[in-house]
């Protein structure tokens, strides 16, 4: 797919005076990545740089502080509230610079969401008081056992964490703002983002949910408004017509009919504009006290969710909008050509692959590493980590500068093809290394051939790496089990073993009737694999994959396998699973969206461990609203001829109903190929779910960290 095919999306564009090569914009998040101080130092730095190098056209930074640290939202973010910040953000724009990309931050003030700034105590500004709400959910229900201590550690909110803000307040704020600015301009910047949403100070102004004010700044639009026109005129005043200048807005509050609606954001874009804003960023918020609404804002899981506002917007002024919020390419090229906005930010996807711009240009869209929107990287920023990616293990650790080639070539022998092994593969091979990749079954692809049936952009991270191993110089052996003699014979300089967990059934008493299922059945009918044990249970399930199986050779494209499988499963109408860990909660996902009643019997006090916080908070949702059953704190759990019997969490006996029962429980690590090649005298290193299940963060991280530990 050549450069044609995103000409629109890679043509130049301007926002003010600001000339930028493409319209791709590196959307500003929150990634705790600066100093402790908020200054910039070396990992910040390599960071953003990467992103350059990968041809954004615009960079823009995570919150960065213009009261800092009053207004602080998490740890680690950058500051620009004194002189002492503009030495490191010089050099921070000089790198971006250097590879053809513009630079801008976001001024920020946190306000209401400022909870960070309670532990240098200081106050949380805000226009009013907030009110309780009775309805709203609290965070800490969606938070497993190893999370809650994160939570428990934090600042405590009451009364007097707020501050209702005086006037004299709004125009101190007003010149911090201009003073951040003017810093910027003179660190090299090339223009700012005020930030004005997502319930920071500027956006609880605007909205009428959290101002109930009665002066100039409260009651009609154009009052509630005022303060963010006051910023825009002071910023503009201070840094000049040539700094490039726009405003990021909530199109709509998500979940709060007292909130913005998206036509007061039509009318606040308009006033911006007349403000002498440069450009409009689209974004929402959303009522936080309903937890499956954090990933139906800014972060949205649905695709294209915030593009209809953008378009309304940007018929309403004549200023660029950038819009934002798990848009496609290809779609974003299409909107941009029909004037629906004119810059796509992009996040999530530019952190599981910062070259994406690099790569559309040059024709060569297949070997974008895919984000699988699993939100690790915002759920390490809300317990209080600094960004990660589950695909992606160098998000964070640019600075490293681990993985260039190598000056004397080594052979290595990788065992297990599944995310983990491929990954080291590919990682060695990329380093000019000779790597002999060894898998027992018939395809690569291990347990993340399940995780892709029940959650589409996991197939796409399947298909990702198997391309990728296609097309390097990584000799694949299927269906060749890692044997001592071997392995030695291929004489390695040291050997990967990334074999996988070990999924057997738990001592539960009736695991072995007909109707019950384990891991590794569900694994063998879900591929079209069969085997005597599978054929018992499931009799209509071995024939047909037992066909599938011959009738693809278990060699070929297994996407036949995949698509089969997702419109005809040999389960009865009644399904109660066993584990309410990641597994087993996905797996109540994909039979709930066919057609199966569904319940879900967890012996832990939390649902959903395995699972990133704010992918939970959805999930969970979802399966309540779609009458799943999820029962925790289970004990003496029983399976009989009918069903599922056991105690719950308030001391009942309960029995459910079941046609089938899967145990999704029991995986652990295996290490048993790993000492047999051990004890063969070979230098060998274990990882991934054959030393303790970490799925497939876990898997492609410990190939990360284990080619660099060998090589660097």
């Amino acid at each position: 797919m050549g450069r044609g095919s995103y000409s629109h999306l890679l043509s130049p564009g301007r926002i003010g005076g600001m000339q930028l090569k493409n319209r791709i914009v590196v959307t500003a998040m929150g990634v705790s990545l600066a100093e402790a101080d908020g200054t910039v130092g070396e990992r910040l730095l390599a960071y953003h740089e990467e992103q350059a190098k990968g041809g954004a056209g615009l960079i823009i930074s995570g919150v960065c502080g213009v009261a800092w640290p009053v207004g602080a939202v998490i740890r680690n973010q950058i500051a620009l509230s004194e002189d002492r910040f503009i030495p490191g953000l010089t050099r921070l724009a000089d790198a971006v610079h250097a590879h053809g990309a513009k630079f801008a931050v976001q001024l920020h003030h946190g306000g209401l969401v400022a909870a960070y700034a309670l532990g240098h105590g200081e106050p949380m500004w805000c226009p009013s008081l907030p009110t309780h709400d009775p309805d709203a959910e609290d965070v800490t229900d969606a938070l497993v056992e190893s999370e809650l201590p994160i939570f428990a550690g934090g600042p405590q909110i009451g009364p007097d964490s707020f501050k209702v803000v005086s006037t004299d307040d709004i125009q101190l704020a007003v010149r911090q703002y201009a003073a951040a600015a003017v810093r910027a301009r003179e660190a090299g910047v090339d223009g700012a983002e005020i930030h004005a949403g997502h319930g920071y100070l500027l956006s609880s102004f605007i909205s009428p949910r959290s101002n109930h004010r009665t002066d100039e700044y409260g009651g009609p639009l154009e009052n509630r408004v005022r303060f963010v026109l006051e910023v825009i005129r002071a910023v503009r005043a201070a840094t000049g017509p040539d700094f490039a200048l726009w405003v990021k807005i909530d199109s709509q509050q998500f979940g709060a009919a007292d909130g913005i609606q998206l036509p007061d954001a039509v009318r606040t874009a308009q006033m911006i504009e007349a403000a002498g804003a440069d450009g409009v960023t689209v974004s929402s918020y959303h009522d936080v006290g309903r937890l499956k609404l954090h990933s139906e804002s800014n972060i949205p899981h649905i695709p294209g969710w915030n593009l209809p506002a953008a378009a309304e917007i940007r018929r309403a002024i004549g200023i660029p909008v950038i819009a934002s919020g798990r848009v496609e390419p290809d779609v974003a090229d299409g909107k941009i050509a029909a004037g629906a906005f004119d810059f796509l930010g992009m996040g999530r996807k530019l952190l599981a692959d910062p070259h994406l711009p690099r790569k559309l240009a040059e024709g060569a869209p297949g070997t974008i590493r895919p984000c699988i929107y699993c939100y690790t990287c915002v759920s390490a920023i809300y317990l209080l980590d600094s960004v990660r990616c589950a695909v992606n293990a160098d998000l964070a650790f640019e600075y490293l500068h681990r993985g260039g080639r190598s000056a004397a070539p080594k052979r290595y022998v990788v065992v297990g093809g599944g995310p983990g092994g491929m990954e080291a593969a590919l990682r060695l091979d990329a380093q000019g290394h000779k790597v002999t990749l060894l898998e027992r079954t018939a395809r690569l692809g291990g347990t993340l051939q399940i995780a892709a049936l029940p959650y589409e952009p996991n197939e796409r991270l399947l298909d990702w790496l198997r391309a990728r191993i296609a097309a390097s110089g990584v000799e694949v052996r299927l269906g060749t089990p890692a044997t001592p003699e071997l392995v030695a014979a291929l004489a390695p300089h040291a050997v990967l073993v990334a074999t996988g967990a070990r999924r057997d059934l738990p001592p539960i008493p009736g695991a072995d009737l007909p109707q019950v299922l384990s891991g590794d059945d569900l694994r063998r009918m879900l591929l079209g694999q069969s085997n005597p044990e599978l054929a018992r249970k499931l009799p209509l399930a071995a024939r047909m994959a037992t066909r599938a199986g011959a009738a693809l050779g278990l060699t070929a494209d297994p996407a036949f396998v995949r698509k089969a499988t997702r419109q005809w499963m040999p389960l009865g109408k009644r399904i109660v699973i066993i584990g309410g860990e990641l597994v087993g909660i996905e797996l109540a996902e994909f039979l709930v969206e066919r057609g199966r009643s569904v319940a879900v019997v967890e012996e832990g006090a939390r649902m959903g461990a395995g699972l990133q916080l704010v992918r939970r908070m959805r999930i969970l949702a979802e399966l309540r609203e779609h009458g799943v059953s999820l029962m925790t704190g289970a004990r003496d759990i029983r399976i009989e001829a009918a069903g599922v019997r056991f105690v719950d969490g308030g001391g009942m006996e309960k029995v459910l109903g079941a046609d089938h029962v899967i145990v999704a429980r029991g995986a652990a690590g295996d290490t048993a190929t790993a000492e047999a090649l051990r004890a063969a005298g070979l230098d060998v290193h274990a990882f991934g779910d054959c030393t303790g299940v970490g799925y497939i963060e876990g898997a492609i991280r410990g190939a990360a960290n284990l080619v660099a530990e060998l090589t660097q």
